[in-house]
């Protein structure tokens, strides 16, 4: 289904394009190829003078406030120093070409408005939709999706400008979630979609 016009005042906003998040290896396409798309996405923005949000995840230098959630994964393997993130891990990818115009929201779980200022920031500028790409589609993304559709924002995907660890759990947020809560959409639609709207 080909997606709705953007409203009058949508924010592109990337989950995750950083070197600790972007490295590891990724489907159904590999972490420079998502950032390549999100590069297009966010010049496209940029020109028209719509807001840009880069999100990352980071913690304390000590990790302090690493989440201490009791889950199945982490009790199997407990934290070391070995699992813990290299240095540099929250920094965006050069690749990407961050600008000085675009927001930043650092954010602590997987969700980005959870304990961040995303919500005020997207608000006060007017913003009623995002538009949402960016690593990993069953974890920041999917997690981020439901938050926003939670406070009521539209929400967009760009399938093609996301990726994940495993196939089935960027499918099954794709095929399963993703249509309930928002709509599905490629970056060349997103675009065309911009350029139309722009021209008139």
């Amino acid at each position: 289904m080909p997606l709705s016009p953007l409203d009058a005042k949508p924010a592109l906003v990337l989950i995750d394009l950083q070197r600790g998040i972007v490295t590891p290896p990724s489907v159904p396409y590999s972490g420079p190829e998502v950032v390549a798309r999100c590069k297009e996405l966010a010049a496209a923005f940029r020109a028209r003078g719509l807001p840009v949000v880069l999100v990352n995840v980071s913690f304390a230098a000590d990790f302090a406030d690493l989440p201490k959630g009791r889950d199945e994964e982490s009790l199997a393997e407990p934290d070391d120093e070995d699992s813990l993130p290299p240095a540099g891990y929250d920094v965006i990818v050069e690749e990407f070409g961050a600008q000085d115009t675009d927001l930043r929201v650092t954010k602590h779980q997987w969700g980005a408005f959870h304990g961040t200022d995303l919500d005020t920031q997207l608000r006060r500028r007017g913003v009623t939709q995002i538009v949402l790409a960016g690593i990993t589609t069953s974890r920041g993304v999917d997690t981020t999706a439901r938050e926003a559709y939670a406070h009521n924002y539209s929400v967009a995907f760009v399938t093609d400008a996301m990726a994940d660890r495993e196939l089935v759990d960027h499918e099954h947020a794709i095929e399963r979630v993703f249509p309930q809560i928002g709509e599905r959409s490629t970056t060349g639609e997103v675009l065309e979609l911009l350029a139309k709207e722009g021209s008139q």
